[in-house]
């Protein structure tokens, strides 16, 4: 069992921000990545929210990651957005892009912002929860360094190169947020398995020598696998094309690790957002009689089910030796 501290959100957020600015963070990046944690935190997966904040930390102390980007921002067509992220974070540069992003996708009904030049994304799931909570249907692809074999015993070729999709249910429910990697799982899943000893499922990861491994640590020096073979080799493929391929971010084999060296990860993403019809259409409100009828039938709809709405959390817990990092690096 891992020993956790419990933090009000205020503290939790007050925390995270003296930490960016003690690395040196410039406040509009600090804003956005925290803010973006705290999304991460109450409604992604855990890991994806203080655990990985410390990968972000760890990146601005060591040059992966601008202190203080200029994200540039250019409008190639109408409804299709350009953000050059500048080495900062991908948060910000989408966050600087939202209001013309929404504005483009309420005019022409579908609009594209496509980013390269970037850390690595974070949860995905909130970009397009951002756009669900304005009311636009978000799809979201991204990429980071080559983890992923595109079958077992092959060279890693992908990231878990995650999708997310959102679809806003209107006030009376959360947003169906979609999030999941390309991958049998993410990467943060055998990070967290090997540091707590763990072994993982099988089928999740490949050794080093391309021998199927539940040795979290052996997979970490292998690869991970796809999900369900070829087919998710096949959706990597096209979150590769979609990311990358479009923004003109880094594929997966030219990615440098995020985790370690002085090098940014320049990766792709792209989102693209959609408006679900004219207002007096009664899309939002047929998906979400659509949302309780699935349930009904004991469909899990991710982002919905189990959730909380509104959310009146008082506080989240963040495990003991990340809080202690993050407090260290606070403090200075």
């Amino acid at each position: 069992m891992v020993d956790e501290v419990f933090l009000t959100l205020t503290e939790a957020k007050e925390l995270a921000m003296r930490a960016c600015l003690a690395v040196g963070a410039a406040p509009a990046s600090a804003h956005s990545l925290v803010e973006a944690t705290l999304s991460a935190a109450l409604h992604g997966p855990a890991t994806l929210g203080f655990p990985h904040f410390v990968d972000y930390l760890n990146g601005f102390i060591e040059g992966r990651i601008k202190v203080d980007p200029a994200p540039r921002l250019e409008r190639n067509f109408p409804a299709f957005l350009v953000s050059d992220a500048d080495r900062g974070i991908a948060q910000l540069g989408f966050d600087l892009a939202l209001d013309d992003l929404l504005d483009a996708v309420r005019t022409y009904g579908v609009a594209v912002f496509t980013q390269t030049n970037s850390f690595t994304t974070g949860e995905l799931g909130y970009y397009v929860r951002t756009l669900a909570n304005h009311g636009v249907i978000g799809l979201a692809v991204t990429n980071a360094n080559a983890m992923v074999a595109s079958k077992p015993g092959g060279p890693a070729v992908y990231s878990t190169n995650p999708m997310a999709f959102g679809f806003p249910l209107g006030p009376d429910s959360p947003p169906m947020v979609i999030d999941q990697a390309s991958s049998a799982t993410a990467l943060v899943n055998v990070i967290r398995a090997a540091e707590e000893n763990q072994p993982i499922p099988e089928g999740w990861a490949v050794d080093a020598d391309g021998k199927a491994t539940t040795d979290a640590n052996k997979a970490l020096s292998g690869a991970l696998l796809p999900f369900g073979g070829r087919k998710g080799g096949n959706v990597a493929l096209f979150v590769e094309m979609l990311s990358a391929g479009l923004s003109g971010g880094n594929w997966s084999l030219d990615v440098p690790d995020f985790r370690s060296g002085s090098t940014a990860p320049a990766v792709g993403l792209t989102v693209v957002a959609i408006m679900p019809g004219k207002v007096d259409d009664g899309r939002i409100l047929r998906a979400h009689a659509q949302s309780q009828r699935l349930q009904e039938h004991g469909v899990f709809v991710p982002g919905v089910t189990g959730v909380e709405h509104p959310v009146t959390a008082l506080g989240i817990s963040i495990p003991q030796s990340v809080f202690e990092r993050i407090s260290a690096i606070a403090s200075k």
